[in-house]
């Protein structure tokens, strides 16, 4: 279809996402999210009302090209102090459009100022636009920007684990290996007792460790460090033995991709999907005070891109989306001029920025999208 007078009505990039849910395009991509005329005003609304003038950054340009590789985060830090009100920006719903990542490379984006707003459109580009349900389909598939890497979140989705109890030490759990192997690679046949549901693919998980909030050292939950995939061959059986006895013969099982080396005692536990979670960033609703509860890796400290544990959960109204401000402790401080109070407590410092991607009860994991020093367990989140 060739569109003349429509390509105005289009220009922004949430105007963009509804329209192609109104022809169906999108619908297509996403059947399980359906738009309402109220939420097609709701997001007319957001796009309308743009960001104040004094969000956006101090150098923001007037444009910008998007490249291959960029993500919405990486844009936003152009225009905007901060970079997690991108849906405003763009117009976004978040509440209604779980997936609203409709900016591809190459497109030229335009900064619009008007009555002390601001909002991005896209470009007006010369000659005939095509859009279709297969072409934009096919976008949404493949080259359409993520809201932050999602290479870095993806592997976390389903195999990071954390258990409201130790419920791995009832788990089927590897007992040998051929020729008495202990350390176990991929293609490794190995054999497992245990009880064991008929399902051919399952993870595999060291044994799981205690997290523990920092202040109180209350058990929080219980992280189950992942190890890889394997694949059922082989149920368990009996071989007969002399005089009516008998001697128990594991299941077999055969390993699959591994993120480290297996080993005798890993646990097993069946394949199991999250979906795909509302990972466009937003600020909590309610106040929060959580606290870093380790690095993900048994790490000391972390930087950008890794993953940390905070001990708040949804049932303290974490969601997948959150932004949360990175605060480092304020240094303890003397004043030798005065005697009488001369201890003193600096002021938690914000350096960085946190992305919540999982949500369990009481823990949920977190990207670290900037830091501009070391993030350490006991560090605070509060909302940005």
């Amino acid at each position: 279809m060739i569109l003349h007078d429509r390509r105005r009505a289009v220009r922004t990039a949430g105007a963009i996402a509804w329209w192609l849910c109104a022809t169906g395009a999108l619908a297509a991509t996403f059947p399980n999210y359906p738009i309402t005329d109220g939420q097609r005003r709701t997001a007319d609304q957001v796009a309308q009302a743009g960001v104040p003038l004094s969000e956006l950054a101090p150098n923001a340009p007037d444009s910008y090209v998007v490249k291959r590789g960029d993500t919405l985060w990486d844009i936003s830090k152009l225009f905007l102090r901060s970079p997690w009100r991108w849906p405003e920006l763009w117009g976004m719903n978040r509440d209604q459009i779980r997936n609203p990542h409709l900016i591809y490379p190459g497109q030229k984006l335009v900064l619009v100022r008007k009555d002390g707003r601001a909002w991005l459109q896209l470009a007006d580009e010369p000659g005939l636009v095509k859009l279709s349900p297969r072409a934009r389909a096919s976008d949404a598939d493949g080259n359409a920007l993520p809201a932050v890497p999602m290479h870095l979140i993806g592997p976390f989705l389903n195999d990071a684990v954390v258990l409201e109890s130790n419920e791995l030490d009832r788990a089927p759990r590897i007992v040998a290996a051929r020729e008495g192997r202990v350390l176990l690679g991929r293609g490794d046949t190995v054999y497992v007792r245990g009880e064991l549901a008929a399902q051919r693919s399952w993870r595999l998980f060291r044994q799981p460790k205690a997290l523990k909030d920092p202040g109180s050292g209350e058990v929080l939950g219980w992280e189950a460090a992942f190890v890889g995939h394997a694949e059922y061959l082989r149920p368990a059986g009996q071989e007969p033995g002399p005089e009516g006895s008998s001697t128990e013969v594991p299941a077999s099982f055969t390993l699959q991709s591994l993120r480290q080396e297996a080993g005798i005692g890993d646990r097993l536990a069946p394949m199991a999907s999250q979906g795909e979670p509302n990972l466009v960033p937003h600020a909590p609703s309610q106040p929060v005070d959580a606290r870093v509860v380790s690095i993900y890796g048994d790490g000391l400290s972390a930087g950008q891109y890794h993953v940390v544990s905070i001990n708040r959960g949804r049932r303290d109204g974490i969601e997948p989306g959150h932004v949360l401000a990175l605060l480092r402790a304020g240094e303890r401080v003397v004043d030798r001029e005065d005697p009488l109070r001369p201890t003193l407590k600096l002021p938690d410092e914000p350096h960085g920025q946190l992305f919540v991607f999982r949500v369990f009860e009481r823990v949920s994991y977190g990207l670290i999208l900037s830091a501009q020093t070391a993030v350490r367990p006991g560090d605070r989140c509060t909302p940005p």
